[in-house]
């Protein structure tokens, strides 16, 4: 048994100690979910799931957001992930461009926290997305 992790939860605005938990749990009417690891805060009933495909299969994808947050996420991977996918650039690349675009070393869309976050983050890739913004290579 895994013991209890602490991951930051937007739901609780804390670091909570996440329980590790199945598919089965989390997604109980998608049985194509069923033995995939979830992190899940009991105090509000959020989740986040897992680098299922690495050595670490267990580690966290990011904080556990809200449903609001998630689909946030969701709305930004939308238009960020064409930009690397097309071959307009580079995945590794667009993520440095995002990065710089909100003044930090790195990000990922994982570490968003709040809604207001998401707002900001949608606004700078829909910049990076827009026709007349070339995405650097390199």
């Amino acid at each position: 048994m895994v013991s209890p992790r602490s991951i930051w939860c937007c739901g609780c605005n804390a670091d909570v100690l996440a329980r590790l938990t199945s598919g089965r749990e989390i997604y109980p009417h998608r049985a194509d979910l069923s033995r995939l690891p979830f992190w899940r805060c009991d105090g509000c009933g959020n989740f986040v799931g897992c680098h299922h495909k690495t050595r670490d299969r267990t580690r966290p994808l990011g904080c556990i957001p809200t449903p609001e947050i998630k689909n946030a996420r969701q709305h930004i991977h939308r238009i960020l992930d064409p930009l690397w996918q097309s071959g307009r650039a580079d995945r590794s690349e667009v993520y440095k461009q995002l990065a710089a675009a909100l003044g930090k070393q790195e990000y990922h869309t994982a570490e968003i926290r709040s809604v207001e976050e998401a707002r900001q983050v949608y606004a700078a890739v829909r910049v990076m997305a827009s026709p007349a913004q070339e995405v650097r290579h390199g």
